[in-house]
């Protein structure tokens, strides 16, 4: 993968943190924010395909999809935030069908 450089002004106190666990770690503080990216990316994408899911304007394989997650998996992060799922039997139906044509 391509590596670009990023420029970023981060108080002084954050950069002590990551200075902090770039030597715990053992890793240079690129490494380190790369992670935090990574982290906080992921974490935003899931987010917004919970907000699209609970708003009914994602079906929950396209939030599982948005989420960069499986169906099931999706189904776990619903349920430990206590987001009922928005199933009836038209979905039902598409399932059927889809699982037929497989």
């Amino acid at each position: 993968m391509a590596k670009e450089v990023v420029s970023a002004r981060l108080p002084q106190e954050r950069v002590s943190q990551i200075e902090e666990i770039a030597r715990m770690e053992k890793v240079d503080k690129s490494t380190v924010l790369d992670r935090a990216l990574e982290h906080y990316i992921r974490e935003w994408k899931l987010q917004k395909a919970i907000e699209s899911y609970a708003e009914g304007s994602a079906t929950l394989p396209r939030a599982a999809e948005t989420a960069g997650l499986t169906v099931w998996e999706m189904i776990d992060a619903l349920a430990k935030r206590k987001i009922q799922p928005q199933y009836d039997a038209e979905d039902l139906e598409e399932d059927l069908k889809a699982f037929e044509n497989d």
